[in-house]
């Protein structure tokens, strides 16, 4: 569980890049085919991390907490995650699926 993920720890884990304890300590449970749960805060979620999301999105072992805009009008860019649906995130993430919608 990487809560929260903000939009360098989206970009790490996109890429590869292990140099923080929170990316080794995901690279070492996708490793082992372990689930990897992501909620999201970042401020630039429908700019530059967008490509990430998508990337990570599609990845085996990687669940989402469902997440919406932050707040639309004052940062159009932001977006975070429905933190009271972390439980059932990883619930369903040890099940093998996605907890749906993932777009609030």
């Amino acid at each position: 569980m990487i809560a929260p993920c903000t939009g360098n720890t989206l970009a790490k884990m996109a890429h590869g890049v292990t140099d923080t304890a929170v990316t080794m300590a995901a690279k070492a449970h996708l490793r082992n085919g372990r689930p990897v749960v992501i909620a999201v805060a970042t401020n630039d979620g429908l700019g530059v991390s967008a490509a990430n999301i998508g990337t990570l999105l599609c990845r085996k072992h990687i669940y989402f907490v469902p997440f919406r805009q932050d707040d639309p009008e004052a940062k159009p860019n932001s977006l975070a995650a429905e933190m009271s649906l972390i439980p059932d995130a990883i619930e369903a993430a040890l099940r093998g699926e996605q907890l749906q919608p993932v777009l609030l």
